[in-house]
């Protein structure tokens, strides 16, 4: 008995060392965490979401969901936050969403006026669903720094930053600024500004290598040990968008960000794959590149209590898993949570690098 178990032991150990004592030696896209979708949202107000959900009762339910604030989610661990950000170059566009007048008696919207200084704007729908935790992306960088200057030790927190100009199909609506080359320049400022040396850039991880895809095949990231306290951005871009962060700037060099950019591009890295049920995913995760994918969408998991997608999400390998329901749901009555139901409920080894002692990651 005693052999088999030194037997046992010899052939254990160097795995439990690898994956259980040494994870700071672990580069980051070996690891898997989960995070919060549209993570500055606010509820829309009562009477105005009342008034919507007649209007367009389908369109309503999927947006009936709201988050607590930023550093909270990050006291309870989540790993990633998405941000949603609109150009406001003079200030005042979006002081005043047409919906305080489509319903009256609402509760006061932008009391300190912040929405009237120029800068980036965080929210989620024009005119609508305009109430957030954080009114400007300056306020957000701010409280995430002052929230990792004081955990100066926690694990790579990503961002997933969606640049909004679409224009509303609504006539009525406000139609937002376009982005240019420039307002992207501004936005890399803003990031710099507010967070310092807080961020992982494409720089850092091309290092020596040609392109920044080439750093990526060859295992280039970083260790969670030199990504303590720090920040990784990704651009949750169209293709235009894109073009416009990528010029003048191949392979990323002196950006910010990195790109939703498809594997063959210089600029391939990240990558986002909304379907976690889309074997594409594996195969680009076991190449090197760091997938996000989403657990829940549009409240449809939620109301049906259904963790399909969620297990497919923690089975993909995808690095970044986003949900809107770390909590239950408040708006409606559903048991659907999302962790991986371990010590750790949002940070975890990636199951397609270690194997063994993994679950399904289906949550409580």
């Amino acid at each position: 008995m005693k052999i088999i178990l030194s037997l046992f032991l010899i052939s254990v150990l160097p795995f439990l060392n690898k994956w259980g004592n040494d994870n700071d030696n672990l580069p980051i896209n070996k690891i898997q965490v989960i995070g919060s979708h549209n993570s500055y949202k606010e509820a829309i107000d009562p009477a105005l979401f009342k008034a919507f959900q007649k209007q367009n009762p389908e369109a309503a339910d999927k947006i009936d969901y709201e988050h607590i604030g930023l550093t909270e989610q990050l006291d309870m661990g989540l790993l990633n936050l998405e941000i949603d950000v609109y150009s406001d170059e003079k200030g005042g566009k979006y002081a005043h969403p047409k919906g305080l007048d489509w319903v009256k008696g609402q509760p006061p919207y932008d009391p300190d006026g912040e929405m009237k200084q120029p800068g980036f704007k965080v929210f989620h729908i024009i005119d609508l669903d305009f109430r957030s935790h954080c009114l400007t992306f300056k306020d957000g960088l701010k409280q995430l720094k002052t929230w990792s200057d004081a955990h100066p030790e926690h694990n790579p927190i990503f961002i997933t930053l969606e640049p909004k100009d679409e224009k509303p199909k609504d006539p009525n609506r406000t139609v937002p600024e376009k982005f240019t080359a420039h307002t992207f320049d501004e936005l890399d400022e803003a990031i710099k500004a507010g967070l310092g040396n807080s961020i992982i850039t494409p720089d850092m991880v091309r290092g020596k290598y040609a392109t920044l895809e080439s750093a990526v095949l060859h295992g280039n990231w970083p260790t969670l040990k030199a990504a303590k306290g720090k920040f990784i951005f990704i651009l949750d871009n169209n293709k235009e968008n894109r073009e416009l962060y990528i010029q003048g700037h191949p392979s990323l060099k002196g950006r910010v960000l990195f790109t939703n950019t498809d594997p063959g591009h210089p600029e391939a890295a990240m990558m986002i794959r909304n379907d976690p049920k889309n074997p594409e995913i594996k195969e680009l995760v076991k190449k090197g590149y760091i997938i996000r994918t989403r657990a829940d969408s549009d409240t449809e998991q939620a109301r049906a209590n259904d963790k399909t997608d969620f297990i497919a999400a923690c089975n993909s390998g995808a690095q970044i898993i986003t949900t809107d329901y770390y909590l239950k749901s408040t708006h409606f009555k559903s048991d659907y949570v999302v962790n991986f139901d371990e010590g750790n409920k949002y940070f975890r080894l990636n199951p397609i690098f270690n194997n063994h002692n993994m679950n399904n990651g289906t949550g409580n």
